[in-house]
């Protein structure tokens, strides 16, 4: 089966969603930071579902922007990221739960 996530990291506004792609891992954090920070305006969704995987660096990045967006939910569960929220104590918003 063919892998539908790109290669390459993204952030894009589509209503009020981030819809994010490719492997947000700390290589892309930089690119993806400077592409969804100024897009977070009334965004309510994360939505996570053409995202391949994602590392400790890629979920910094996430409970960042979910921070600055106040209350947001999100949509998909990509590889690392289930995992990653337990080893962090992040709830379902990505915000320290505890």
């Amino acid at each position: 089966m063919a892998d539908t996530a790109p290669a390459t990291a993204s952030a894009r506004r589509e209503g009020d969603a981030l819809v994010f792609a490719g492997t947000l891992d700390r290589d892309a954090c930089a690119a993806v930071w400077a592409q969804a920070r100024g897009l977070l305006g009334g965004v309510v969704r994360f939505d996570l579902a053409r995202v391949a995987r994602i590392d400790s660096a890629g979920l910094a990045l996430l409970a960042e922007l979910a921070d600055r967006a106040e209350a947001v939910t999100i949509e998909g569960s990509p590889e690392g990221l289930a995992e990653l929220r337990s080893a962090y104590r992040l709830d379902a918003r990505l915000a320290y739960g505890g």
